[in-house]
């Protein structure tokens, strides 16, 4: 199962470099999710798929799962939202304010000074 997500998540992580070097907002954007879900899977893995009870200690305290990476994972799946959704808007002003979504066709950027 690990072997899985290892492949999942290097997938994840070359797809969303791939369409971060893009030059249009919305792939950069697209490309920082997938990052950050790779990121998650990444977690997940590392810290060890195990089957067991809860996570609350008790008669069985051999075979629990440890809670803390899903923890961090939930803050980072709620982090990451908000980082999304401040893309979005910036990407929706820059795309108001100089007309286009692709960043080389900006107006005042190096290729109009030359």
């Amino acid at each position: 199962m690990e072997l899985i997500l290892c492949v999942a998540v290097g997938i994840l992580f070359s797809v969303g470099v791939y369409l971060i070097l893009s030059k249009s907002l919305l792939k950069i954007i697209l490309g920082t999710s997938l990052l950050t879900h790779g990121v998650h899977l990444l977690v997940m893995t590392m810290a060890g798929l195990k089957r067991g009870a809860s996570p609350i200690l008790g008669d069985n305290s051999g075979s629990y799962v440890d809670p803390l990476p899903q923890a961090l994972i939930l803050t980072s799946i709620v982090i990451s939202f908000g980082i999304t959704a401040f893309f979005f808007v910036l990407a929706y002003r820059t795309n108001q304010t100089t007309g286009t979504e692709v960043t080389d066709d900006r107006e005042g950027g190096e290729a109009a000074n030359e």
